[in-house]
């Protein structure tokens, strides 16, 4: 079982309403799209969280079952209200088999990059392949790393929360440090290791597991993936 980075201390000020991935205009289009790909079907989310996803897709009629190594922030998902529609299994999502067959499964907001190994993110494509119906999709919403030699990146800088990003490049990592401020006025730090991923990567892993590209986009409105995109969401489809 690999290391949870998301105990206690991150669980309780993961929900921060003033976060902008908290805000409605950030949650409805990826809902949005991932109740159009689930259809009538069910829906698997690989590191479910407190349910910033889940509980507003399960509101929209979608079956949905979650994998997350981090009883903590699972305990705040089944406080939530409607979450005892969702089904929650404890485990490594990159291995954990759950019942049953879904129609989408999805990985948002970086979540890929929490395994820390290329092998671990091979094994997580080949999991969900083997959890897709035929032609299901597959969805992933990672960042795009800015990298132009520096070594730190401050990717936020703010009254509450001050971020920082430092990677390696020789090995395709990094850690991002985080500095929260408490409503004491002192700063918490946290930090967790990811392995930062590419497009192309992230296509040969989608072949190796026996799903082919659909779609890519820049954002979950549909904006065209370009050069200079920051953000990638892909989605790849399992044969029929």
């Amino acid at each position: 079982m690999p290391e949870n980075h998301f105990g206690e201390d991150v669980a309780a000020r993961y929900d921060d309403p003033s976060d902008s991935m908290f805000a409605p205009s950030a949650i409805a289009p990826v809902v949005d799209l991932l109740a159009e790909l689930a259809g009538g079907g069910d829906a698997l989310e690989l590191g479910i969280g407190t349910g910033r996803i889940a509980v507003p897709l399960s509101e929209r009629g979608v079956r949905v079952h979650g994998i997350d190594l981090s009883e903590a922030m699972v305990a705040r998902l089944r406080a939530k209200p409607g979450a005892d529609a969702i089904g929650v299994t404890i485990g490594d999502f990159s291995t954990t088999r759950v019942d049953g067959t879904f129609t989408v499964a999805y990985l948002v907001y970086n979540t890929i990059n929490n395994l820390t190994t290329q092998d671990a993110q091979v094994a997580c494509f080949q999991n969900v392949a083997a959890h897709l119906e035929p032609g299901g999709c597959f969805v992933i919403e990672v960042g795009l790393p800015d990298l132009k030699g520096e070594r730190l990146r401050i990717f936020d800088f703010g009254e509450r929360h001050i971020g920082i990003d430092e990677y390696d490049v020789a090995e395709q990592g990094l850690v991002s440090h985080h500095y929260a401020r408490g409503n004491d006025g002192t700063f918490d730090y946290s930090s967790g290791p990811f392995r930062y991923v590419w497009p192309s990567e992230l296509d040969l892993m989608a072949r190796i597991a026996g799903l082919r590209p659909s779609e890519r986009y820049s954002g979950w409105n549909g904006e065209p993936f370009t050069n200079e995109s920051t953000k990638l969401v892909a989605v790849w489809q399992k044969g029929v």
